[in-house]
């Protein structure tokens, strides 16, 4: 087989892509690191580890080994955030266009994935593929648009666009990757905070206002890390944040529900295959946001119930009590 795109990571998102990029007849390869998951794939054309209920494509081939991805132009990297650096590095290098797919801050040294890719990567032309996307919907053909902004600007755009758009799957172009990579970082922690309101039954209300002082939480942080507000308020900012803000299907969500309900962190993540990133971003978003004189109040009281140090109730209501001020994203 003779494949054009490639994904790196067969998780329900990595697998979903896959599935959307073979909607059209194309062949892809994907990369999974477990032997049985390859086996799985190439012989049942299914995925139940990570996308349980789907039949893939018989124009997906999975393999375990990087190097038979190194000839393929464009390579779709969906490992999750903490594990980026250490696959690129494994990834034979070459000229192409590394699309990052994860959503997340590196732990530790507080890199966005464009960063750390580049650095890598060094050989590549980096762009980042962010949105509100379900992998379960997408991979059911459901309609689904998303931002793609490209680091390498137009020219980059028209390789990208063409190769990837599928009538159900709708790109956006932008030039700004860090605003990009900022929206659907922080929308994973603040996902975590719309599902402790679920969990502790605060109503509707509760949790519109929440996505509301999260949001100019965002846009406070992207401008300061230099991304641009209007691409905050498009799809890979505020469209993401409403849609993991709103829904079980939201690892993040389902851990802050969990953190709600009287969990411990450790409990909520026990047991899980696939990873809620907010709990590895909200920490170093903290710092971030600390170095940077920018004021997260909601990811600070994420951070707290992460680290055990208060009831979910008692950090609520420390948030509400928080002095009266006007409402402006600046506040």
């Amino acid at each position: 087989m003779s494949a054009a795109i490639g994904v790196i990571g067969a998780g329900a998102w990595g697998t979903a892509l896959a599935q959307a990029m073979a909607s059209n007849g194309s062949e892809v390869l994907i990369w999974a690191r477990e032997a049985e998951l390859v086996e799985e794939i190439n012989t049942g054309h299914t995925n139940s580890l990570f996308l349980p209920g789907a039949t893939l494509a018989p124009t997906i081939r999975a393999t375990g080994d990087l190097a038979d991805l190194a000839a393929l132009p464009i390579l779709l990297v969906v490992t999750p955030a903490q594990h980026l650096a250490r696959v690129l590095k494994d990834l034979p290098d070459a000229p192409r266009d590394l699309v990052l797919c994860s959503k997340g801050i590196e732990a530790g040294t507080g890199r966005l994935m464009a960063d750390v890719a580049a650095e890598a990567a060094p050989g590549a032309q980096i762009a980042v593929l962010s949105g509100p996307t379900f992998a379960h919907e997408v991979a059911a053909g459901l309609p689904t648009a998303v931002t793609l902004a490209c680091g390498g600007g137009e020219a980059q755009w028209q390789r990208l666009s063409a190769a990837l758009s599928r009538p159900m799957l709708r790109p956006y172009y932008s030039d700004d990757v860090t605003g990009a990579e900022i929206g659907g970082s922080v929308k994973n922690v603040l996902a975590i905070a719309c599902g402790v309101v679920e969990g502790l039954g605060l109503g509707q209300n509760a949790r519109a206002a929440l996505i509301a002082r999260g949001y100019a939480e965002m846009v406070r942080f992207g401008l300061a890390l230099g991304g641009r507000a209007e691409t905050l308020a498009g799809l890979c900012g505020l469209g993401d944040l409403v849609l993991t803000c709103s829904s079980t299907s939201s690892r993040n969500f389902s851990l802050g529900k969990a953190l709600g309900e009287g969990q411990s962190a450790a409990e909520a993540l026990s047991g899980k295959s696939s990873v809620a990133e907010g709990a590895h971003t909200a920490p170093v978003l903290a710092d971030l946001a600390r170095q940077h004189h920018v004021a997260m109040p909601i990811v600070d009281a994420v951070c707290r119930l992460l680290r055990g140090e208060a009831p979910a109730r008692g950090v609520v209501a420390e948030l509400l009590s928080r002095p009266l001020t006007a409402e402006v994203l600046e506040a």
